[in-house]
């Protein structure tokens, strides 16, 4: 028997200790061997457990995929999105359903094996919040890693975090932190971030990554820097002041070479009052051009962000939930 829950009822529920929450979108290549691997870890762990996957608006056949895998599992839970609204607004749907007293999330391109979800809820149980990750033997192109590495030392200034791998979605979040996450109103969220704030106790381990063989990658160059760049003005008012600061600085610049000209012009004599006008125009157009589009972009950001949350759209659309009621339990028995 198939239910459909209304979206804002309980998501508690006794007895289930850990909930793994996967997000796909267009993973109809690697569905089959992730299950392959997650299910024997998760079976091996000893604990009452639930699967979440979350169907983020595919367009191949990874909802089938999913839906075969769910009728066979009663663990397993599939939540269908209406459209397809990201990766961290489909994992914030699985917290919103999410029964267990430690949650876990896990991408579905296997890059992260499943294997690592035990070493995760070990340091849990040790009194970790937030247990974030780090990949080590990353297998990404060269300038992928390069540029992966100079984004997070750049988020970490501006936003004023401590987190080593903004990239890697493997991490482990105690209930405690997901209540709090579920009842922030903002439209645009980034969870590693977020969960970090509110942490009282984090800690970063390293975990293995592999080369993705099945499926592409939903985050290309630009994705990337989009993302960290929403990250940034997200938890930041740091990128308006370094725009004010620009401003002041390019006001002094701007006032000292017209006086290094005028006092050439007074002193020297070199040039005519002509000349010495138009090279002062010159060398101020092409900065001063720079500096404003670049300002304009960046309140320009600001204000978007203002008008989403003013907006009170829902962060996602659920379509329907597939989840296992006690009678399908009964009758399975």
């Amino acid at each position: 028997m198939l239910t459909q829950r209304a979206d804002g009822e309980p998501r508690t529920a006794a007895g289930i200790e850990v909930s793994v929450v996967i997000p796909a979108y267009n993973e109809e290549e690697s569905l089959h061997k992730l299950f392959e691997e997650l299910w024997p870890v998760m079976e091996n762990l000893g604990r009452s457990f639930e699967v979440i996957f979350i169907n983020d608006g595919s367009r191949d056949a990874t909802m089938g995929i999913l839906y075969d895998f769910y009728k066979i599992h009663p663990e397993m839970r599939v939540i269908d999105l209406g459209a397809n609204f990201g990766q961290h607004m489909a994992i914030m749907a699985g917290f919103d359903h999410a029964r267990g007293g430690k949650i876990i999330t896990l991408d579905a391109d296997l890059q992260n094996p499943p294997s690592e979800i035990p070493n995760i809820l070990k340091q849990m149980d040790e009194g970790h919040d937030v247990v974030g990750t780090y990949r080590v033997g990353r297998r990404d192109p060269l300038f992928r890693k390069i540029a992966s590495k100079c984004i997070n030392k750049l988020t970490n200034r501006i936003a004023k975090l401590k987190i080593r791998d903004y990239g890697c979605m493997l991490r482990g979040y105690d209930r405690r932190i997901i209540d709090i996450i579920n009842h922030s109103q903002e439209t645009t969220t980034f969870i590693p971030a977020l969960a970090q704030k509110f942490a009282v106790n984090p800690i970063e381990i390293p975990v293995a990554h592999r080369e993705r063989e099945l499926g592409e990658s939903k985050y290309g160059l630009f994705q990337l820097i989009r993302l960290n760049f929403d990250l940034m003005t997200s938890f930041s008012l740091v990128p308006l002041q370094l725009v004010t600061m620009a401003g002041m600085l390019l006001s002094v610049i701007s006032f000292l070479l017209l006086f290094y000209m005028f006092a050439r012009r007074l002193f020297l004599g070199i040039g005519t009052w002509q000349l010495f006008l138009e090279q002062a125009f010159e060398a101020s157009e092409f900065v001063i051009s720079g500096i404003t589009l670049f300002s304009l972009g960046i309140i320009g950001e600001y204000i978007g962000r203002i008008y989403r949350e003013v907006s009170k759209r829902p962060r996602y659309s659920v379509r329907k939930v597939f989840e296992h009621t006690a009678e399908d339990s009964d009758g399975q028995g």
